[in-house]
């Protein structure tokens, strides 16, 4: 007995010493936490007011009044705002930014020189802004450049050690697991022995086992479980092989690398740009077609970048950044004259959606015609990162839909006698498009 207390005293001296690194790591965790949160406080508190005028009200009018041609620290339309305060004395400010124009006219040396250096450009007038709101914007661009914004589970955020920036380290946790695993065999092995050793005091005689027939052995000489398999197997086996066949040229989930990597998430989903903006074909042609870069270019010669909110734990703002630079270099468009160079690089787009050459397929009817949303085919594009192929786009899939999608008819007068006698023959108020005729073999393959 004397042997057992020691060993229970040994198990309660490694539990103890694992409760106290569990929970120095816990502790170290928390200081780490607080402090980074007092930092992000401070920070916060620093930047919520300029030294002339309210920054959070300034950001508000730069956005809804200048971001579409200045930015505060890179050249745009107009000129980087960032040290203007620096460069032009605050009443002459005032006089430019309410009527550019009228100080142009009458020759003023500073506003001539932007005018011309600038492609002769003029700049809107905004005679409603008081002097109270051009220090707001001016005192919001004035701010320092924010340091680049990390993101949580980033690999910006991984250390040297192999964790996080925040939070208890893998190799704490790893280190703690394997620790519990180790004591629990360290256990195991010391109750064995025990055992053993109580059943050798008290006389208790330990059976070995008796050997049995292998498991295998048994089956194969049971006919009847054989046959029962093998009939198994077989059907399992058919199944499959019949269920991949049946993917033969099906490329659902198909999501390929582009040359240019482009976020329907942030594009469709959170700037809301409708989907014909771009793909403008589709209204009117048997395909949606792919945009050419000049319609990217319509908004992203004054976006230049995005903002730092846009980035998420695998795609950080430097990565949309470099995607945005990658555009401008096809296209040519030089961000220092802001002008197009004339030295254009073709894009390699690769193909998403692609259906046989035997089957025909109009945008132009689903989307105009029938008023098919282009989520219906496509998916939610509007949360895809990268874009991929959401539907098998197979006969069957297709048939389907034609069964089940009921025809739009209200406003359309191509539909209105059709309707009438297809309504009367098939005794129904509202009619399918296969009822319409859209499961002949015409109506998809010539």
């Amino acid at each position: 007995m004397e042997k057992v207390n020691i060993r229970h005293s040994i198990f309660r001296t490694l539990l103890l010493s694992m409760v106290v690194l569990f929970s120095f790591s816990q502790t170290s965790y928390s200081q780490e936490d607080s402090g980074t949160a007092d930092a992000a406080v401070e920070e916060s508190d620093s930047g919520a007011s300029g030294a002339e005028g309210d920054v959070a009200a300034g950001k508000e009018l730069f956005n809804s009044l200048c971001a579409a041609c200045h930015k505060p620290y890179k050249k745009a339309t107009g000129p980087a705002l960032h040290g203007v305060s620096d460069r032009h004395d605050r009443q002459w400010l005032y006089e430019w930014i309410k009527n550019s124009a009228a100080m142009i006219a009458s020759g003023d040396d500073a506003a001539v020189k932007i005018y011309e250096e600038y492609n002769q450009t003029p700049m809107n007038a905004f005679p409603q802004l008081s002097h109270e709101d051009i220090d707001n914007i001016l005192a919001y661009v004035e701010q320092p450049k924010p340091e680049p914004v990390q993101v949580a589970g980033g690999d910006a955020q991984v250390d040297a050690g192999g964790g996080y920036g925040s939070g208890v380290s893998t190799n704490v946790v790893l280190g703690i697991l394997a620790f519990v695993l180790l004591l629990l065999t360290v256990i195991l092995v010391l109750v064995n022995k025990t055992l053993n050793r109580f059943a050798e005091v008290n006389g208790v005689p330990i059976v070995a086992s008796e050997k049995r027939k292998p498991i295998w052995k048994a089956f194969v000489e049971n006919q009847f479980l054989v046959l029962v398999s093998s009939v198994f197997l077989l059907l399992v086996g058919a199944y499959f092989v019949y269920g991949f066949f049946m993917q033969v040229g099906v490329d659902q989930g198909y999501a390929p690398v582009q040359p240019i990597h482009y976020s329907h998430r942030i594009h469709a989903g959170d700037n809301q740009i409708e989907c014909k903006y771009c793909h403008s074909s589709a209204r009117v042609s048997k395909t949606s077609g792919v945009p050419s870069l000049n319609v990217c270019m319509n908004c992203h010669k004054s976006v230049s970048e995005v903002a730092p909110e846009t980035a998420t734990e695998d795609y950080t703002k430097d990565f949309y950044d470099g995607e945005i630079s990658k555009l401008y270099d096809a296209v040519g468009w030089d961000t220092e004259t802001q002008s197009y160079t004339g030295e254009e690089k073709p894009v390699k787009w690769v193909r998403i959606h692609n259906l046989p050459d035997f089957a025909y397929f109009n945008h132009s009817q689903h989307v105009s015609v029938a008023g098919i949303a282009c989520q219906e085919c496509h998916g939610p594009v509007e949360e895809m990162e990268i874009m991929r192929q959401e539907a098998p786009l197979t006969m069957g899939w297709c048939i389907n839909c034609h069964r089940e999608t009921k025809v739009k008819v209200e406003g359309n007068k191509y539909y209105d006698k059709i309707h009438e006698e297809l309504s009367k023959k098939y005794g129904v108020e509202t009619l399918t498009a296969a009822q319409m005729g859209a499961l002949e073999c015409g109506k998809c393959h010539y």
